[in-house]
């Protein structure tokens, strides 16, 4: 019952106003906090208090990454928060996804932070409970403070560190905290992880009870995150910040780089992957139990792909977060009428578009670019194809479609839908009979049917849908997941690039990326490489290799709310947000006029983006706090 009572719990405060009163246990006046720390059945609540304010990343608006960047492009009717981020509307005064005070789509983590302090400074009054079990609850807050800390971190940069609540009495200075530096911030991040591994189990034994509660994988793991976001050019050897400093004249970037961050990064993703392989974490691979039908390789292939993410539970997921399931979203990324007997099925939204610059970045069917491949028609991919029947398992046979489309990986077809494209599962399982495809030009079933159920680019992030999902007549069966926040695959990819950051393209570098390939359908980097590039010496390099595990991250994570954060640590998005967001001209009949790039928006990224700004009205009552610079 403890697990049925935690999804309620969080439901609750998620979902139910109601509920939210019942669970606001933590006011100011110090007889109802003795209260809630008196039994253990109280005190257990404020424990999912302090849980239930982690972002819902398996809902679009709840992650500030789905919708900030550049993979993802909506409907002009729509005014979603982080959207508005995307197109440059973002200000000073209520700005979007304001975490910093908890509206316009972010959450109060500062609140959150401050109930954490609470539930560690009472925690130990409780009478009912034994010491091994505080010792865990206390070390699950200090996780989630750490967690709620380096969230802001990444949104705000520079951010004053709320280590204990402070007392009425305290001194203005206490009361109105200031920046700390950035590498301050992350040693007290990484400070409270340590403390919380060691109360921490090393995994979750009753699962029917637990699944979901904080563990010690999942803290090796986000340690391995956070310092390799340390080690990052965003914050290591900044210059672009030369001369911002807090209140007491302290510089908040230092601006020379350190190889020595990564050398700890390299070490902590070691260890990471170390500790996850002896509680039997893989990367997953599709072999159901109980499955009627023998899947060919394409198929099969594709479901390692797709249900890595979709399969709740599965080996390589380290970190499935309860308080955030993914039906939302699943609708959000299923186009309407995929299945064209159900076209009025207004349940499948279908409005997350994605510019054909990501469609670009998936590799070609020999592993690499495609616009290093020997052996693709880069010049020519903007032409048409008429799919012939070696296709019929990724492009529907006989169907005129964009030469972009063709001999691309494995990753490119399980992740992504399109015009023609094959889309295996919703009720149809047999990749021997005939399949769903993806009709989608004017007139068609997954044509724009109204203002804001439609992709504005031709492409859908069809990764995020899973395959057993089945759409009805005026229903849309769907099998939620537990959104993923942490796959074995990222840590693995991390560490290839911590490796290579430090010694350059090493084996061990490349055993690691070579892993993720693999499980793709890809040969190694190695091979690849003199076999197919135009660049034959690229994997030798660190330069080189660096493209190639920062283009492999942002391909393996797509649509899971990475890239955003990546192109942000790496520095690149004052190159890649600043391109122009693509698609086709979805409102066109015929092929030749559907097939013709279309600039749907200019976005526009300066160096000030890479950080959101205080609200305004926090710098107004809080002196000792300076805005960002450009804001």
């Amino acid at each position: 019952m403890k697990k049925i009572r935690l999804i309620i719990l969080i439901i609750c405060i998620n979902i139910l106003p109601g509920c939210g009163d019942y669970l606001d246990i933590v006011p100011d006046n110090i007889a109802t906090i003795d209260h809630a720390f008196n039994l253990r059945v109280t005190a257990e609540r404020f424990l999912f208090t302090c849980y239930s304010y982690m972002p819902t990343h398996g809902t679009f608006d709840g992650n500030i990454a789905n919708g900030a960047g550049d993979e993802v492009w909506l409907p002009s009717s729509r005014s979603n928060s982080h959207w508005q981020i995307a197109k440059g509307y973002q200000r000073v005064s209520n700005p979007y996804m304001n975490y910093w005070q908890g509206n316009n789509g972010g959450r109060d983590f500062f609140e959150a932070i401050r109930q954490c302090n609470i539930f560690l400074d009472n925690i130990d009054r409780v009478p009912d409970m034994t010491y091994q079990e505080k010792d865990r609850w206390i070390a699950e807050v200090k996780f989630l403070k750490a967690y709620y800390h380096f969230y802001l971190l990444r949104i705000y940069g520079p951010i004053p560190l709320i280590k204990v609540n402070v007392p009425v009495s305290a001194e203005y200075g206490d009361v109105y905290p200031t920046r700390e530096p950035i590498d301050a911030c992350f040693n007290y991040i990484i400070e409270l992880m340590d403390e919380a591994l060691p109360g921490l189990p090393d995994q979750i034994e009753k699962e029917i009870n637990e699944l979901g509660r904080l563990t010690k994988s999942i803290a090796y793991c986000q340690k391995a995150i956070i310092l390799s976001e340390a080690a990052s050019p965003l914050y290591n050897g900044n210059k672009d910040y030369q001369g911002f400093k807090n209140n007491r004249g302290e510089e908040l970037f230092n601006s020379e780089e350190s190889i020595e961050k990564w050398e700890i990064a390299r070490d902590a993703c070691k260890e990471a992957i170390e500790f996850c392989h002896s509680k039997n974490y893989e990367l997953y691979y599709f072999n159901p139990q109980f499955f009627q039908y023998q899947l060919t390789d394409t198929i099969q292939t594709q479901m390692n792909i797709r249900n890595a993410l979709c399969e709740k539970w599965n080996s390589e997921i380290i970190w499935a977060n309860t308080t955030s399931r993914s039906g939302s979203l699943q609708r959000a990324a299923t186009p309407r009428g995929l299945d064209p007997a159900f076209v009025a099925n207004s349940n499948t939204e279908g409005y997350m578009g994605i510019p054909l610059k990501i469609v670009e970045n998936f590799y070609s069917d020999k592993g690499v670019p495609i616009e290093e491949d020997l052996t693709y028609d880069y010049a020519g991919r903007w032409g048409l194809e008429i799919a012939e029947e070696d296709y019929g398992l990724y492009i529907r046979f006989g169907y005129t479609t964009a030469k972009i489309n063709y001999r691309r990986e494995p990753r490119f077809y399980a992740n992504l839908a399109f015009d023609g494209g094959i889309w295996y599962g919703q009720g149809k399982l047999d990749d021997k009979s005939e399949l769903l495809f993806v009709a989608a030009k004017k007139g068609q079933p997954c044509a724009a049917q109204n203002l804001s159920s439609y992709s504005v680019t031709g492409y859908w992030p069809k990764k995020l849908v899973n395959y057993t999902n089945v759409i009805e007549a005026s229903n849309y069966s769907v099998e939620m997941y537990p959104w993923s926040e942490i796959r074995l695959a990222s840590i693995y990819l991390l560490y290839s690039e911590a490796l290579n950051e430090i010694d350059g393209p090493t084996d061990e570098a490349h055993k690691w990326i070579d892993l993720v390939r693999k499980r793709a359908g890809l040969g190694s980097v190695e091979d690849s490489w003199k076999a197919y590039s135009r660049k034959t010496d690229k994997y030798k390099t660190q330069d080189g290799f660096r493209e190639i595990v920062q283009q492999e991250r942002l391909i393996e994570l797509s649509f899971e709310g990475q890239r955003y954060w990546d192109m942000r640590r790496w520095k690149r998005a004052t190159d890649e947000f600043n391109k122009p967001i693509t698609g086709w001209d979805t409102e066109q009949e015929d092929p030749t006029s559907y097939y013709r790039q279309k600039i749907l928006y200019d976005q526009k990224f300066s160096t000030r983006d890479y950080f959101n700004p205080i609200p305004e009205s926090e710098l107004l009552s809080n002196k000792n706090l300076n805005q960002f610079p450009g804001w």
